[in-house]
């Protein structure tokens, strides 16, 4: 289909959707709770061919992680979402305040309309169907924009919607970048984006356009502080894992680590040694991802080949070669960086760990605050002290605390990024309110205070009032 074609496609679709939603503003909760339901029991009727369907996409993704970082966390937050949505669509009562009393006053959430939800390739199923299933919470209709790298994931997901719901409720959308361009210019209610923040950029431009509010999930370089208190072993124990999973393509994936110079090479050597155990024999491994495609690869490939030229140390965290054939290859730990290498000007986005080292904890922190705000920051100390110097003294989307990555997957509590990693929210009930238009109702009954601030003027009632408020 050329490009007029697809353009015409994705308006029809579109203006499809808006006129269902026109018909239909506000799903009853009866009928969203039947949506989440079903949503659920598709998802789990597919779980073994989405598994199957990302190993294929990327040559070889280990199953656990497809589960754990995928379906888990989608079935978590769907099972959330259904606990909690009565009361997220009860309207809020608010004070209306001694100037407008006798008044009483509502916020209600209202669905707002037609969501566009543009989903990365590192995670499809949770990026797509997390935020769908808050979408659909909120009552809208959605268009979904799968990733053009994941078509064998794509095929499944759209079994998974098409079983559940009409294509005038969930839509999904497949195609190239010139798709993406047309998607994003679509006069969405709301439009979600999770990608990079190069592209996350052209994405707002596009919206800017209609008008579109926006929520931007994108990423840069999250780094992980090791204080000084803190014990190697123990720091390299809680942040591998969240390096390792999906082979470090992760946008809160830790990017570089922060460690007190005297014990970088202790660092470095602790690493390897716990990769080692985790992941034995790394070449017939199933547990270690490949890279999705040659295109990441040699990115990745050309990040090593920058920062070498320009004097880092690079070592396998294996002792194994890197395995082209496969695109598989272990944490490749670098020393020795500097701020014209490649690799500490880009996120990484891949099994690439920079270690920078600091004499002063103030000096770790002047590194995280001389550049752009990271959408995850990690420390790793059990000093209370310590924590709360570098939780009040820097800015990130989020921090966990002796832990990686796994802050995502906490239902109860808002995900988002800040500056160039992001603007917005979405999970759990601050999720419900970025797909909702917080309306806000006032309601008089019989008797009207209003009526005494009428023309003509002047009245000594005007001026008593006047006066007892402007104190």
């Amino acid at each position: 289909m050329n490009t007029n074609g697809q353009a015409s496609l994705l308006l029809s679709t579109f203006n499809n959707q808006k006129l269902a939603f026109q018909s239909e503003p506000f799903l009853p909760y009866s009928v969203r709770i039947h949506f989440l339901k079903s949503l659920k029991k598709s998802l789990l009727a597919h779980q073994a061919e989405l598994v199957s369907a990302l190993n294929q996409d990327y040559s070889g993704r280990s199953e656990y992680d497809t589960m754990i970082g995928d379906t888990l966390p989608t079935v978590s937050q769907i099972n959330y979402t259904i606990s909690k949505l009565k009361k997220w669509m009860k309207p809020e009562n608010r004070s209306a305040g001694l100037m407008l009393a006798p008044a009483k006053v509502k916020v209600h959430y209202q669905p707002k309309g037609v969501v566009g939800i543009i989903v990365p390739w590192n995670f499809p199923i949770m990026l797509s169907l997390g935020p769908l299933a808050t979408a659909i919470a909120a009552g809208n209709r959605v268009m979904l924009k799968l990733s053009e790298f994941t078509p064998n994931t794509n095929a499944v997901i759209r079994k998974v919607i098409e079983t559940t719901f009409s294509q005038n409720h969930i839509a999904v959308i497949e195609g190239e970048a010139d798709v993406a361009a047309e998607f994003s210019a679509l006069p969405f209610d709301h439009l979600l984006f999770t990608g990079s923040t190069q592209v996350g950029r052209h994405v707002m431009r596009a919206a800017a356009d209609n008008l579109t509010p926006i929520t931007l999930e994108l990423g840069g370089k999250s780094p992980v502080i090791i204080a000084p208190d803190m014990k190697i072993e123990t720091a390299v124990e809680r942040l591998i894992y969240g390096k390792c999973l999906n082979a470090g393509q992760i946008c809160v994936a830790p990017d570089y680590i922060l460690c007190p110079s005297h014990r970088i090479e202790e660092f470095v050597q602790t690493y390897q040694q716990r990769f080692q155990v985790m992941y034995q024999n790394l070449e017939n491994n199933q547990d270690y991802t490949s890279i999705i495609n040659e295109r990441q690869f040699e990115r990745l490939m050309n990040l090593l080949d920058d920062a070498r030229e320009k004097g880092a140390h690079i070592v396998s965290a294996s002792n194994t070669d890197i395995d082209k054939q496969q695109r598989k290859f272990a944490t490749q730990l670098v020393t020795g960086v500097t701020d014209n290498m490649q690799i500490m000007q880009q996120e990484i986005f891949g099994p690439i760990l920079p270690i920078v080292g600091y004499d002063s904890l103030d000096e770790s922190l002047d590194y995280i605050n001389q550049r752009p705000r990271p959408l995850a920051l990690y420390i790793m100390s059990f000093d209370a002290d310590i924590q709360n110097h570098i939780i009040n003294h820097t800015h990130s989307g989020g921090i966990s605390i002796n832990d990686t990555v796994m802050q995502v997957a906490v239902d109860d509590a808002p995900f988002g990024g800040i500056g160039p990693s992001g603007m917005g929210h979405y999970h759990g009930k601050e999720g419900f309110k970025t797909f909702s238009h917080a309306k806000t109702v006032l309601k008089k009954g019989w008797f009207d205070m209003g009526k005494f601030i009428h023309p003509p003027y002047g009245t000594k009632l005007q001026k008593f009032l006047l006066g007892s408020f402007l104190k």
